[in-house]
């Protein structure tokens, strides 16, 4: 009998935001497997650590942090045949996932390649979508309103597509981006209809009205949040950081 491939989502940052499933999960695995960049600690395996029982054995998946697009298939296929070799001999592999793995989690890359020969679990977790918005004490969407999540790495004008068709918009990758993505948001007349958090749920965290944030770049793990739509909802004048 092979084993099972658990693709865990771990929440936002905070570790109480993992759910009862995850925990035991973590805890009980006897083999786990989590993302990695190749310098610094892994953010996934940082959140769980609390749960890593102390004789588990580990497979980083490390993948460079680069601003270029890294060929990452062979790190995928690599990582691909290390877990499948450990669910062929019977044992069960716990994969560590920041937020969601189905919410542009890294997970999915080992699903497509695992999943025609495995049984594979899927675990939800708290996504950064809704971590930011609880954050930002602003409703999402609601009613008929169409939601549309956006990359930052997009072309302008496909942005402005997009968000003109939408009332309730998240741009996320942010990251280097900042600059001219404030720049189109003034453009189009949104920025104060525009929140900012980035680092949601973790000590470090920042909530700002976009209107109020002077910096030129901003983290990866950063997100704008507009809305448009019907509702008379609006944003704080200001927030604590």
């Amino acid at each position: 009998m092979s084993g099972t491939l658990y693709g865990v989502g771990l929440g936002p940052g905070d570790p109480d935001l993992m759910t009862l499933k995850a925990h035991r999960l973590i805890s009980t695995a006897s083999v786990i497997a989590y993302p990695a960049p190749d310098t610094g600690e892994s953010f996934a395996r940082t959140i769980a650590a609390g749960a890593i029982p102390s004789g588990a054995r580990e497979i980083p998946i490390v993948v460079p942090m680069r601003t270029d697009r890294f060929p990452a298939r062979e790190i995928y296929d690599k990582a691909a045949q290390d877990i499948a070799a450990v669910l062929s001999s019977g044992e069960d592999v716990v994969t560590l996932c920041e937020g969601d793995p189905f919410f542009y989690g890294s997970f999915m890359y080992l699903f497509e390649r695992l999943s025609d020969r495995f049984r594979i679990e899927i675990v939800p977790g708290v996504t950064s979508l809704t971590a930011c918005a609880a954050q930002l004490r602003r409703p999402l969407t609601s009613r008929n309103d169409v939601m549309t999540v956006i990359p930052g790495p997009l072309p302008d004008d496909d942005i402005r597509q997009k968000i003109e068709a939408a009332q309730a918009v998240a741009i996320m990758k942010v990251g280097r981006h900042f600059a001219r993505l404030k720049a189109l948001l003034a453009d189009m007349g949104l920025i104060e209809k525009a929140g900012y958090v980035e680092r949601a749920s973790l000590p470090e965290q920042k909530v700002h009205r976009l209107i109020d944030v002077t910096a030129e770049t901003a983290p990866y793990f950063s997100m704008i949040l507009i809305y448009k739509g019907d509702e008379a909802w609006t944003l704080p004048p200001s927030y604590s950081s």
